[in-house]
């Protein structure tokens, strides 16, 4: 029977931080010529998503108010995060998935334009925003939270990826600091 302590004790003993060997590339996903970076066999592992949950916080500990999560894998490492960091969690949706009154964005991603709201009320002046994902591709995504996140007067502090594709160069489109647990 489980007491509620089964992972009392960090870090792991003997657990390798390769975080990496628990994903997987899917080629030719959601489209031709596209390399999908598949994170669930790390989010299945539990020692696997733990402790990746707790590298990707350690920077960020008593720096920031609230953690902005892109849907909808963003959704998973945002909330294990802000969980962690005792932090507040501000959804960001795909258009019309918002219930109350949202500021919408456009962006363009690697394969096509999409759109994104947030809450109109969700950010206050200078509060400390960490924007959260799960993986960076190009970076159009991510760019298009960080200027909606500073059109609200929020303080973006950073963005926070479980993995990076750096071949795709999408940190050159941020100006804030990036940190990202895996490389691909």
């Amino acid at each position: 029977m489980w007491n509620g302590n089964r992972h009392a004790g960090f870090p792991l003993q003997g657990f390798s931080e390769d975080f990496g060997q628990y994903c997987r590339t899917i080629e030719n996903f959601p489209k031709d010529n596209i390399s999908f970076k598949d994170i669930t066999p790390l989010l299945a592992d539990n020692r696997a998503f733990r402790q990746s949950i707790l590298k990707m916080c350690q920077p960020f500990y008593g720096k920031i108010d609230s953690i902005v999560c892109i849907e909808a894998r963003g959704f998973l490492i945002g909330s294990a995060m802000a969980f962690n960091l005792c932090c507040g969690l501000i959804p960001v949706r795909k258009s019309g998935k918002l219930p109350y009154s949202v500021i919408r964005t456009e962006y363009e991603k690697e394969y096509g334009t999409d759109s994104l709201e947030i809450h109109a009320d969700a950010i206050h002046p200078d509060q400390k925003i960490l924007i959260v994902d799960d993986v960076l591709a190009t970076g159009g995504t991510s760019k298009a939270i960080v200027d909606l996140v500073r059109r609200m007067h929020g303080n973006v502090i950073g963005c926070a990826f479980l993995g990076e594709i750096t071949a795709l160069k999408g940190r050159l489109k941020l100006d804030c600091p990036i940190n990202s647990l895996i490389t691909f």
